[in-house]
């Protein structure tokens, strides 16, 4: 019995272990796989075959290498266990097994091995996988299964040691002594081998998009292409492929069906001649080569199945079609357009046999043409390029959806003149095209039928975004088509509206999924999840798309007819302002800059930092421009410029539009990729938050520099505050939420366990608002000012209520409780106001577009709770129906009432009545006063703040440089308990502290020790990394030492150095401050395993000193250690940091300081050639020097001290 969970969790693991033996082997100069591995690289680089760097492209080879051999494996485990093989003899005339099995099998396998290196004692472990690969390459049934001239189990040597390793794993027994993994399996089920597929390498399943294919939508999309071919084409010479095939879904699919309808067709045949003439319809490409591996290994099995043949050993060649390559560089149109001369074929990779397939991607061909194309964008850039030219419709930043939507179409045959004889076509594949700018070309040119040379019937879209389909957390569509000039005037569409309401038992019978299946034959249908619609196909001829069903799209045309301008006709201009091409380098907390001492900074905002009308971001960027906006040379002697200087490589050789680096399109080095000037020169700006789940619009005055997250939009010079709240009011609407979600691209949310995407809760999707589509909003004539004006006005004095800010604000003799608790009240006061004012702009919104009366209107002044509004009332009584959930009260934090507030006054409460009559009688108004166009008004609540802010006001008085030099200036370190004593004697301090834990009796050690603890980084590399990441920071050290000698004039090339993961460091929260450039954020520096003396708490320094204060400081921890009578060892990471730091002493501090009178980097340096001395301990015993688990945590250890309390 196949345990599939418990098997590929197993596998994963392996596949990691070979990964690491042959990435090792890889870089062997005098292996042959490795030199052939670089010869293959260095060919295809020159073909422009790939653009990747050598590790890169390296490790792309090894993890299809490790797999292969994994997959191997399965493949002869699943056939000796199933005895598949019986009968079948190795190359030595003996019976197996070979690899393991369960009873006695095992123990007969191993004695096969035995005798096998007893007969020939200078062959391993590897040799016998061999042997045992080679008994099914061997086989008539098996040879396609494990190709030896294109497998890389035959090519890829990995290690005797690995292979030892493997064997012992599959020979591995559970606690009953069984053989832990057994593949037995009375029905010969394959379907485990999708799995294996889709998730046994990450890195496979984010380079290939590696996706199954559910077999009720592989079902669903065969019902309405195979199907309806074999009626029209009969089964005699009929063709079907899929150019994505993976591991076989859609392929097993169709032989099933092909089968039964032979026998059906000709009850007489033979059975091998049956199941070869199904075989024969079938053909699959996919540039994975295991994918392709497991389709023929699934396929061979369902054959066997087919024509009742009992082993593969006794079965016969059966004839695939399954070929390893690109489909997308192999298709005829491919070749025509890329023939490389006569003299010099295409170039291919040794694991690619799509050459032996000749003809296999020739256009016109195909009767049937499926498949679950991938939906990634194309990281390699000579790749993205070919395909640029290979195929018209790829423009822009396009998912490689776009060219396969092509070729599926180019594949399928052409009806004649007369319109018949086109071939089928069906896929799913993901929806991103529909409104994002990328597909726009495929849309407009290519689906609409209008290129008479690409002639294309659009016969069926399902929307499939709100269904629930396992593995797929990107929303979908599925699209049919034939290859012919379109036929009718209208395109049968299954249209979303409302996603799956939860996970269903059984996807295959999900609420979406059946209605869909159900009623995709019924036009007009007006479901709960769908609507049925035969849509004009001139509709679907302009981009964007927008299948929202339930009426969404005639009120999007309704509001397009009502509005009397669009956002672009009055605005100055839309888009993006900057981008810094490297925002872990230029933008920062605020405390990172103010630690290290920069000014130079402007606040960066975000676009996730952009909810309910205000700002709330505490991020900074460098920001090198003069009042004119032109980039300044920054003085070495700067913070600024040292801060910036670690990663002058990276920023130089930022890739901008047209391949160019930042350097070589004339910029400097530090400055941003972008800064559009204009969108600055003037104050006023509309800036907004591109991905969302809803819209937040934001009305600034200028200072700040705006992420590309973050558009802007300007109007005209001399534009006034009035004419922004004319526009902000609209913008911030129901009405405008509803308008650009039905143009906007809807990126999804999270995706559950199953990788399904869940829509349950449509509010909770985010979708990207493009300049483009935001600019589309037509505007009516009436602009809802005053609402904008008092909404700006609450959202601001929010804003200023919020716990950081009124703690920071306060007096120095001012008490910090009493001001808390004001403010709390007040700011309660103000979102109360701010959510009354939003309901009534909404409501006023749908009066200017004309979809409801004026008599809607509220009284002028109220407040109002989450929980009160028309549309939350009618959600809470259908609640009590059992048809909603509660979600949208528990995640926002309020009651579902459903009935009106007595506490309200008369007028409102009939105000509300009203509304609530029309949400029953107006379709335009129940649709709109749904939660996912009205405002959540959510983000942290002023309760979840105030602990942040009690703790930033703490880390803000210990983070001061105060705390950190002595009355003359000299740096030192602070224990834990000294600090800690420092804070009780701080009455504000201690103020804050009481309100942060909520009493009186304060643990000032344990507070000290966690607000440092998260908020400082280890002084030494070799505490603060893995040794994966250690390796890294060598490779970064190596990069600095090139640059200072660019620096000193000398011409070097410098590699690009590496980036780091999470799996780098050693605690994730050194990962969180850090990030994948490692930029210090962090406020302290922590000397773990250092103490001073009688005093045994944790020792911190501060990150606000400069490299020479950062010597001192550790040199004088150094010393005070070494005089109590620490040993070399507990001294040893001291002297580490002191050898990490000595480069950049050299760099910085070079020249002579007064206070030393001399360098400080050569003070520093001769004092510590003392120590080094003292101790016995040479330089290199400091750099061979790394930390054991067992070693001394103290050099002393004396009894402790409790300062805190003194």
């Amino acid at each position: 019995m196949i345990d599939t969970a418990a098997l590929l969790a197993d596998l994963k693991r392996r596949v990691r272990l070979l990964e690491d033996d042959l990435r090792a082997r890889a870089e062997e100069r005098d292996d042959a796989w490795a030199q052939e591995l670089r010869a293959e690289y260095d060919r295809a680089f020159a073909r422009e075959r790939t653009a990747l760097s050598w590790s890169e492209w390296r490790d792309g080879e090894v993890t299809l290498a490790s797999v292969a051999w994994i997959v191997a494996c399965v493949f002869v485990r699943f056939a000796e266990d199933n005895g598949l093989l019986a009968g079948a003899r190795d190359e030595r005339g003996i019976e197996g097994p070979w690899l393991s099995g369960p009873g006695v099998a095992r123990d007969r396998a191993v004695e096969n091995q035995t005798a096998f290196h007893n007969a020939v004692p200078t062959t391993n472990s590897r040799d016998w996988f061999h042997v045992a690969f080679g008994v099914l390459a061997d086989l008539p049934a098996g040879k396609a299964l494990l190709d030896r001239r294109h497998n890389p189990v035959w090519s890829a040597p990995i290690s005797g040691a690995a292979a030892d390793d493997l064997l012992a794993f599959w020979r591995r027994a559970d606690l009953s002594g069984e053989v832990m993994h057994d593949f037995t399996d009375a029905n010969l089920d394959t379907r485990f081998l999708g799995d294996l597929y889709q998730d046994l390498s990450d890195y496979a399943k984010k380079t290939y998009a590696l996706l199954q294919t559910p077999v009720f939508v592989e079902e669903f999309i065969l019902d309405r292409t195979l199907t309806p071919a074999i009626d029209e084409f009969g089964l005699e010479g009929l063709k079907l492929i899929d150019p994505t095939c993976g591991s076989g879904h859609f392929l097993l699919g169709a032989f099933a069906r092909l089968d039964d309808a032979w026998l059906a067709h000709a009850p007489g045949l033979d059975a091998r001649a049956r199941v070869q003439k199904a075989l024969d319809s079938i053909h699959g490409v996919d540039l994975n080569p295991f994918a392709v591996a497991i389709a023929r290994f699934r396929l061979t099995v369902a054959a066997l199945r087919a024509s009742a043949e009992p082993t593969l050993t006794d079965a016969p060649v059966f004839g695939f079609h399954l070929a390893v390559g690109d489909s997308l560089l192999r298709s005829e149109a491919s070749t025509q357009k890329l023939s490389m001369g006569d003299d010099e074929e295409e170039f291919t990779y040794s694991v690619e046999d799509v050459k032996e397939y000749a003809g296999i991607l020739d256009r016109g061909q195909y009767h049937v043409v499926v498949g679950n194309p991938p939906y990634i964008q194309v990281k390699d850039k000579a790749l993205n390029q070919r395909y640029r030219e290979l195929f018209k419709t790829c423009s822009g930043k396009y998912a490689l959806s776009v060219p396969f939507m092509e070729l599926f179409f180019e594949l399928a045959k052409r009806s004649d003149a007369a319109g018949s004889g086109a071939g089928y076509v069906g896929k799913i594949t993901s929806n991103s095209f529909m409104k994002r700018e990328f597909g726009k070309k495929v849309i407009e040119k290519f689906l609409s039928g209008v290129d008479p040379f690409s002639p294309v019937d659009l016969t069926g879209v399902v929307d499939t975004s709100g269904a629930y389909i396992p593995g797929h957390g990107t929303p979908t569509v599925i699209l049919f088509g034939r290859r012919r000039r379109p036929a009718l005037d209208t395109v049968r569409a299954a249209l979303g509206v409302r996603g799956e309401p939860g996970q269903p038992a059984d996807p295959a019978y999900g609420k979406v999924w059946t209605e869909i299946v159900a009623h995709i034959d019924e036009p007009g249908y007006n479901g709960t999840y769908v609507t049925i619609s035969d849509l004009s196909r001139d509709k679907l001829a302009a981009h964007p798309w927008s299948l929202s069903g339930g009426g969404a799209g005639e009120l999007k045309e309704l509001l397009d007819d009502r509005g009397n301008r669009t956002l672009s006709q009055i605005a100055d201009s839309l888009g993006i302002t900057s981008f810094t091409l490297e925002d872990d380098v230029f933008v920062r907390p605020d405390t990172a800059w103010r630690t290290a001492g920069v000014q130079m900074t402007r606040p960066m905002v975000l676009g996730d930092q952009l909810r309910d009308w205000a700002f709330g971001g505490d991020d900074s960027a460098l920001f090198a421009y003069d009042s004119a906006f032109r980039s300044l040379d920054l003085e070495r002697s700067t913070p600024e410029f040292r801060c910036m200087w670690p990663y002058r490589s990276n920023l130089s050789n930022n890739i901008m539009f047209g391949g160019v680096t930042k350097v070589q399109s004339g910029l400097k080095w530090t400055e941003f990729g972008r800064l559009t000037a204009s969108k600055l020169e003037t104050p006023l700006s509309i800036i907004w938050a591109e991905v969302a789940t809803h819209n937040h619009f934001v009305f600034d005055r200028g200072g700040k520099v705006f992420k590309q997250t973050a558009p802007v939009i300007k109007l005209p010079t001399g534009a006034t505050d009035d004419e922004h709240y004319d526009l902000l009011g609209i913008l911030n609407s129901s009405t405008a939420c509803f308008w650009f979600k039905q143009v906007s691209h809807n990126k999804g949310s999270t995706v559950d366990t199953k990788g399904a995407r869940q829509t349950q809760l449509p509010w909770e999707d985010f979708y990207q608002f493009n300049a483009t589509k935001v600019g589309g909003l037509p505007l009516s004539s009436e602009l809802p000012r005053e609402r904008a004006r008092r909404l700006d006005q609450l959202a601001s004095r929010m804003q200023n209520l919020e716990p950081a800010g009124v703690i920071a604000g306060l007096a120095a003799d001012e008490p910090v409780g009493p001001a808390i608790a004001r403010a709390r009240a007040e700011h309660e006061r103000a979102r109360s106001e701010a959510i009354f004012e939003q309901e009534e702009l909404d409501w006023e919104v749908y009066s200017t577009y004309g979809l409801t009366t004026s008599d809607l209107a509220a009284a002028p002044t109220a407040q109002l709770k989450l929980g009160e509004r028309a549309f939350e009332i009618e959600l809470a009584r259908r609640v009590g129906l059992g048809v909603e959930s509660t979600a949208w009260f528990a995640r926002h934090g309020s009651t579902p009432i459903t009935e009106l507030p007595e506490s309200w006054s008369v007028e409102y409460r009939e105000v509300v009545q009203r509304r609530l009559d029309e949400m029953v009688t107006n379709p335009w108004i129940r649709l709109l006063e749904q939660p996912e166009y009205k405002r959540r008004w959510g983000g942290p609540s002023w309760d979840d703040q105030l602990p942040g802010g009690l703790r930033g006001a703490l880390l803000d008085r210990l983070g001061s440089r105060g705390v950190w030099v002595d009355a003359n200036g000299r740096p030192g370190v602070r224990s834990v308990a000294d600090l800690a004593a420092a804070l009780r004697r701080d009455a504000r301090a201690r103020e804050v502290a009481e309100l942060l834990v909520g009493s009186s009796d304060v643990d000032y050690v344990a507070l000290v020790t966690d607000l440092l603890g998260s908020e400082s980084m280890p002084h030494v590399a070799v505490q603060r990394y893995k040794p994966a990441g250690l390796e890294k920071f060598r490779a970064w050290q190596h990069v600095w030492e090139l640059q200072r000698a660019e620096d000193r004039g000398e011409k070097v090339s410098i590699p690009v150095p590496p980036r780091y993961t999470q799996a780098d460091f050693q605690k994730s929260t050194y990962w969180k401050v850090r990030g994948k450039l490692d930029v210090p954020k962090e406020r302290f520096i922590s000397y773990p395993g250092a103490a001073l003396p009688n005093d045994d708490s944790a020792v911190f320094g501060w990150a606000g000193w400069d490299h020479a204060e950062r010597g001192q400081a550790l040199l004088g921890l150094a010393s005070a250690m070494s005089a109590e009578g620490a040993s070399s060892d507990a001294l040893m990471p001291l002297f580490a940091g002191l050898v990490e730091l000595e480069p950049w002493l050299r760099q910085w501090h070079a020249d002579i300081d007064p206070t030393f009178g001399m360098s400080p980097a050569d003070a520093i340096t001769g004092v510590f050639e003392g120590l080094l001395a003292q101790h016995g301990v040479s330089r290199d015993d400091v750099n061979a020097w790394a930390p054991t688990p067992t070693a001394t945590r103290r050099g002393r250890r004396p009894a402790s001290t409790d300062k805190a309390n003194a």
